[in-house]
């Protein structure tokens, strides 16, 4: 049976994007209402207007009726009902780029690109720009507004790296969202992957299935995470966007395994602390569920990381702390948890500090927790030798 051909309704922002959103509009309400007020989308549009005059030339549509019928056609094919006008930049590198006013479609081309991609090509690279437009165009602009937030954030030198982080993945995310559009404006994703790899090495013929191949053999166990600061690298958007386009089931979760990895604490971004802070909880209402760590001073301790703790916290399930989910970092971060609540009370202590030697060996972090106590605790001896012939005990009776 043949999977069914993609339309414009396939083109939705990516799970992301709407996280973002959500975040941003949530806890930061009053920077939500600054971004999206009609002032500044003025002086915006000012500031817009004066940089196309300034730094491009304007082609017209006499002049250029090519690229002016693509855009037609790609503006026709994502729904966009705009006036649209085109620009030739003086930079040599080729690339293009939307600049974004309410209403108005601007697309600016740099470098000699329109004479080296064919008219499929140039099809798709419009349908990628325009892609940018109807995104920052759809929900009332919400799109468009967390993006403003992100980028002055940035430029602010005391952005946390949290927000930085976000920045980035937000623009990696939008990329990969501009890619689909690609694909629905050329009926198909190899238009887009040619015109990437052109304009990334300014080769003149591209054949995207074999460049395909080349990107899948980057993809095994052991693949680095994008680097990318403002688009993920050529050979991740043209496996996500052929991923997309064949509707592959694990087209979702490869993305985020290639573009976020793992939870890590080097790496958080907003979204990431919601989930890293919602794990804590979770973790550790599992953790003092245990009858040994029934303790007044334990609690008072859990409370003092979160005040509002309720008695009914709901349980992690540790099983699902797997490597996909949380990186060595996070181990270590649950590691100090543990020790934190184990110490606290001394009378418990011998009993809760195996407790948690059991729980790391739950989480496959046995020798590391171990390590812990010694390097870092520096734990006597005596003290340490109990815990280690206890868990061992435990998994010799396991393996029996």
């Amino acid at each position: 049976m043949s999977t069914p051909a993609l339309d414009i309704s396939s083109l939705t922002p990516l799970p992301y994007h709407q996280q973002v959103v959500e975040y941003l509009k949530t806890s930061e309400p009053a920077v939500w209402s600054w971004a999206s007020s009609l002032g500044v989308q003025q002086e915006h549009a000012q500031d817009v207007r004066a940089q196309l005059l300034r730094d491009t030339y304007r082609l017209s549509p006499e002049t250029h009726p090519q690229a002016y019928q693509a855009c037609e056609t790609a503006l026709q094919c994502l729904q966009i009902q705009a006036p649209a006008t085109l620009y030739q930049a003086g930079d040599g590198v080729m690339n293009a780029s939307l600049y974004y006013l309410a209403g108005e479609v601007h697309v600016v081309f740099y470098g000699p690109i329109l004479e080296r991609l064919d008219a499929q090509e140039l099809l798709a690279l419009l349908g990628h720009e325009l892609a940018h437009y109807r995104l920052w165009s759809e929900h009332d602009g919400d799109y468009l507004t967390a993006d403003r937030i992100l980028n002055h954030a940035m430029a602010d030198v005391y952005t946390p790296a949290s927000l930085e982080q976000t920045a980035r993945l937000y623009s990696l995310h939008t990329e990969i969202y501009a890619d689909r559009g690609a694909a629905l404006v050329a009926s198909g994703p190899e238009a887009s992957i040619t015109s990437l790899v052109k304009i990334h090495t300014g080769i003149v013929s591209v054949d995207a299935a074999s460049y395909l191949q080349q990107a899948r053999e980057l993809d095994g166990k052991d693949a680095q995470l994008s680097q990318g600061v403002s688009h993920p690298e050529a050979f991740l958007r043209s496996q996500a966007v052929d991923s997309w386009w064949r509707q592959l089931p694990e087209t979702d979760a490869w993305m985020h395994r290639r573009l976020r990895g793992p939870l890590s604490l080097s790496r958080l971004d907003v979204t990431d602390q919601v989930e890293l802070t919602a794990l804590t909880r979770g973790f550790i209402a599992s953790f003092i569920g245990a009858s040994v760590l029934q303790s007044d001073v334990v609690l008072n301790q859990v409370r003092g990381f979160f005040p509002d703790w309720k008695d009914n916290e709901t349980p992690l399930d540790l099983g699902t702390l797997n490597a996909e989910r949380i990186d060595a970092s996070i181990h270590e971060y649950l590691h100090f948890i543990m020790l934190d609540l184990s110490l606290v009370d001394r009378d418990l202590r011998d009993e809760a500090l195996l407790h948690a030697a059991r729980t790391a060996k739950k989480l496959g972090s046995a020798d590391d927790f171990i390590s812990v106590l010694k390097r870092d605790i520096k734990l006597p001896k005596r003290e340490l030798d109990p815990i280690v012939r206890a868990l061992k005990a435990e998994v010799d009776t396991w393996t029996q």
